[in-house]
């Protein structure tokens, strides 16, 4: 079953898991949520910060900058 969360948001866009952890946020911030579902939220949360912590460095390795002969290498 983790295997299924973590492909799950590896299908996310970076877009679409800044807008769910939004969303998280929101609801903790409601406080009209049981001390359970917070946690249950701050995990998911946790999980989606670390899956865009990590395309993120993924693209920061390829971004190419060009160097002072006009070749271009890796970030």
């Amino acid at each position: 079953m983790a295997n299924e969360k973590e492909t799950a948001q590896e299908e996310l866009t970076l877009e679409e898991s800044f807008d769910r952890l939004e969303q998280i946020l929101t609801t903790l911030e409601d406080g009209e949520i049981s001390l359970e579902d917070s946690f249950a939220l701050y995990q998911k949360g946790m999980a989606l910060v670390k899956s865009c912590n990590e395309k993120i460095d993924a693209v920061e390795k390829k971004i190419l900058i060009m160097n002072e002969d006009g070749g271009l290498h890796e970030f």
